[in-house]
């Protein structure tokens, strides 16, 4: 098969859950055991870090792969869902894994899938452990999918265990408290492996602490291990000045992933690489440092308030749940603009009338969809955004969408696009 034949047979046997919602998910990890059991169990032969979290575990994922890179590790990282390139799911020191690489796994597992008919996103966790392994990376960074205790990736031991936050998103599939989606999360704790928690919040942290305490595995909660003392802008630069809570002496960190929001995100990275020092791996500060400031160039992460032009000024975010707006909501305060122009798009098994409820009527909208089934028609989205007095127009496209929004836009004004992962990854690139 060619690599676009081969894209086409992964896509049409196995969808995913991004095209088709909770109907492709596969319960347990019979699946993925069996494939990594056909493959030479590579889940055992990488040292890997493991992240979950409802915000932020792509940014903490992307940050700490690129400062084990700077620090001279081959890296491997495996994050989801993926933007433009299928591909970008599995990269190797910031390089996306091989098509012909793509092509010869599926090519080599294909007896196995017609067999046991994995999900899609079992296939792409065991071709990302099995090409870790074939490049030999020294360490591999892997971002749970849904959840945590039931999720695919949940099959390794890693040296660390890091959960960013916990915030409303997948109820359906996680539970519809705070302490239920927390003790979801919490399943990737294991048995006296270290666990970093990004963020403290009084309904989570005893499902952690008892979670943790069952394991026997020492816990750490980022928020109080290290403080901001200051943060600020220079151009697109965002920098913090941060201190550790039992000394005094300040680090200054620039980062290129410049949403405010990152700030919450430095601190769980900075205690994940103290604890991984801890753990006997050598990981200088000067190295976390560099990786930080060049996330995105390193690692290839793009959609975390991403200026993608100016004049007007034109500003990716795939925040698609509450607590992800809320952080887009706060950046915007601090963003100086004329007018704000919303292109916007959602997919239905989101809480659609929640996010629709704090956004600014003062803005123009203009509301789209991706292009895939799961995708909330414009049309409909437009009628609930009604009901919460925001009102536009409907676009096909968000590419149309984007063109009717800069046509309309003052060079001061700022074109924002969110709501939805895929409805980002669609954009066309300035």
């Amino acid at each position: 098969m060619t690599y676009q034949q081969t894209l086409d047979y992964i896509y049409a046997r196995l969808p995913m859950f991004s095209q088709i919602g909770a109907k492709a998910i596969k319960t347990g990890f019979q699946n993925i055991l069996e494939l990594c059991a056909f493959l030479g169990e590579p889940q055992t032969k990488t040292t890997f870090i493991h992240i979950a979290g409802t915000n932020g575990k792509g940014s903490v994922s992307h940050m700490l792969a690129s400062a084990l890179q700077v620090q001279g590790y081959k890296t491997g990282l495996y994050t989801s869902p993926h933007l433009t390139d299928f591909r970008e799911r599995v990269k190797v020191n910031g390089k996306m894994i091989g098509e012909q690489d793509v092509v010869t796994f599926i090519e080599k597992t294909r007896p196995v899938i017609e067999r046991i008919d994995p999900s899609f996103f079992e296939i792409t966790v065991a071709m990302a452990f099995d090409h870790f392994v074939r490049e030999a990376v020294d360490y591999a960074v892997i971002e749970t999918g849904l959840g945590g205790r039931l999720d695919s990736t949940n099959i390794i031991r890693p040296v660390l265990s890091v959960i960013t936050n916990i915030g409303f998103d997948h109820v359906q599939l996680l539970g519809d408290t705070l302490p239920k989606i927390a003790a979801e999360k919490a399943g990737i704790i294991k048995e006296q492996v270290p666990v970093v928690i990004g963020e403290t919040h009084p309904e989570t942290a005893p499902v952690f602490l008892d979670k943790a305490k069952e394991r026997n595995a020492p816990v750490f909660f980022a928020d109080q291990e290290w403080h901001v003392e200051n943060w600020y802008y220079q151009e697109e630069i965002l920098l913090a000045e941060v201190s550790k809570k039992t000394a005094i002496d300040h680090y200054r960190y620039q980062m290129d992933l410049s949403g405010a929001y990152q700030v919450k995100n430095l601190l769980t990275v900075l205690e994940a690489c103290r604890r991984l020092r801890r753990a006997g791996i050598a990981i200088d500060e000067a190295s976390v440092a560099k990786g930080i400031a060049h996330a995105k160039k390193l690692s290839g992460l793009h959609g975390r308030w991403e200026l993608i032009h100016r004049q007007p000024r034109i500003v990716l975010d795939v925040a698609h749940n509450e607590d992800g707006m809320r952080q887009v909501l706060d950046q915007l305060e601090l963003t100086p603009y004329r007018k704000l122009h919303l292109v916007m798009g959602m997919v239905k098994d989101k809480d659609v009338d929640k996010v629709l409820s704090m956004l600014p009527e003062t803005a123009l909208y203009y509301f789209t969809n991706a292009k895939l089934p799961r995708a909330l028609p414009a049309a409909d989205l437009k009628g609930k955004a009604a009901a919460f007095g925001l009102n536009g127009t409907v676009w096909p496209g968000v590419n149309e969408a984007l063109d009717a929004a800069k046509e309309q836009a003052h060079a001061e004004d700022l074109i924002l696009v969110c709501g939805s992962i895929f409805l980002v990854g669609e954009v066309r690139r300035y």
